[in-house]
């Protein structure tokens, strides 16, 4: 597959995004193009994830909703039923004599945000906007989809020797699905594991061979309940759970930060009641809490969790607290940041090499690091820089497609150079 096939694939993932646990056309549109390789084995829909470990999941109609659309714009049957009930993803793997196991972690997951209808913006003017309004590809998935091929295609074409795996995971924006795919089983045998981010305020032809400080996170949402009464003429009966969530959201600010690193907390989303003249019987808040470190991230998440709980017996309700979605922190090893260093020194078109760099937010590759880590091998995250007009998850988001190429070739390589290894 060449590089403007590559950015035609591209350009079609980016007319069709799909969120979390949705990415029904998605799948399928990489299973089609998988299926015309030489591979050893093609794991799809539940064979790659952990069905328990799934988190934030949509209702069966929202879910039924998506899959007919995949449907409707042409996703093959025999890959949606093996999707359905939003079992989205896919693994590839070659295997190629004796030699180390790499993966390569690629996400493909899109975003609630309306693209934008500017002129000036390329997928507008170049005819390849979303096609599923309010929705876009506002983060570089698609990008990130095409890299996994090109890398798998490059290998192919190579001397490699050891077998490669490369993840197409669901569910990151929510940090959602990293923990499923982690505990599919599949990693287990994983000698070393790369992901990749294409962007992150990093311009085109600066390579980051080693992102760390990935902050911890953890997705919640509180669903208070209290008891309903006229507002006017008996007040005091009704246990009022906007009061009850008002009170948390309040609370939930003056967490006291920790001594040993930084700690965030947010009230993303918050809601409730049913009229001015009734007491509120029902509110909820949807929210997250950081930390610089796993640890700390749990700090807040107990912290938060008690504020919860206090808010609402505070105003005689109740409260149930669900966690939709979590992520690790994490760090890159030394041993494969210095091969993309190597690598990517080589590589005329690198410009700027960045050995290390913090992220400053969270990722769901961490699960599958950690998951490779704990088992005794290496990874590492990397940053493929591309000059991008919109910040990151805006609605004039877009990539510079040359980006995509140095991706494949940096990586690449440095998964073949992995192949001279033993660990």
């Amino acid at each position: 597959m060449t590089t403007s096939d590559l950015v035609s694939l591209r350009r079609d993932l980016h007319r069709h995004p799909e969120p979390a646990w949705r990415e029904f056309y998605t799948t399928a549109r990489l299973v089609d193009e998988l299926e015309t390789r030489d591979l050893d084995a093609l794991y799809v829909g539940r064979e790659v994830l952990a069905e328990e470990e799934r988190m934030a999941v949509p209702d069966e109609a929202e879910l039924d909703e998506w899959y007919d659309r995949a449907r409707r714009e042409g996703a093959r049957e025999d890959v949606l039923e093996a999707l359905r009930g939003g079992y989205t993803g896919a693994v590839a793997v070659v295997e190629r004599g004796e030699g180390p196991t790499v993966a390569l972690r690629v996400d493909i997951d899109g975003l609630p945000i309306t693209e934008s209808e500017g002129e000036d913006h390329a997928p507008t003017a170049a005819g390849f906007r979303s096609e599923h309004e309010g929705y876009m590809h506002a983060c570089g998935h698609d990008a990130h989809a095409a890299i996994g091929l090109g890398v798998l295609d490059s290998v192919l074409e190579s001397d490699f020797e050891g077998t490669l795996k490369v993840f197409f995971q669901p569910g990151e924006e929510l940090v959602a699905g990293g923990r499923a795919m982690s505990k599919s089983g599949l990693l287990d045998d994983v000698d070393y594991l790369y992901g990749v981010h294409i962007g992150l305020d990093h311009p085109s032809g600066e390579v980051v061979a080693g992102i760390d400080d990935f902050l911890a996170v953890s997705h919640f949402r509180a669903e208070f309940t209290g008891a309903p009464s006229h507002a006017g003429a008996r007040p005091e009966a009704g246990d009022n759970a906007v009061q009850a969530m008002a009170t948390a959201v309040q609370n939930l600010y003056g967490i006291p930060r920790h001594a040993d690193g930084a700690t965030r907390v947010n009230a993303g989303m918050v809601g409730g009641g049913t009229a001015t003249n009734i007491v509120p019987e029902e509110a909820f808040i949807e929210g997250e809490v950081r930390g610089e470190t796993t640890e700390l991230m749990e700090y807040m998440e107990e912290k938060s969790r008690r504020v919860l709980r206090s808010a609402a017996e505070m105003h005689g309700c109740e409260v149930e607290i669900t966690t939709e979605g979590k992520a690790p922190s994490a760090r890159s090893d030394d041993e494969l940041v210095d091969i993309v260093s190597d690598v990517a020194g080589e590589n005329a078109d690198v410009t700027s090499l960045v050995e290390r760099d913090s992220l400053g937010g969270s990722e769901d590759a961490t699960y599958l690091m950690q998951e490779v880590q704990a088992n005794g091998g290496k990874a590492a995250y990397i940053g493929v820089g591309t000059d991008h007009p919109g910040g990151h998850h805006t609605s004039t988001f877009d990539v510079d497609e040359d980006s995509i190429g140095l991706g494949i070739d940096v990586l690449s390589r440095s998964v073949r150079e992995l192949s001279k290894r033993r660990p």
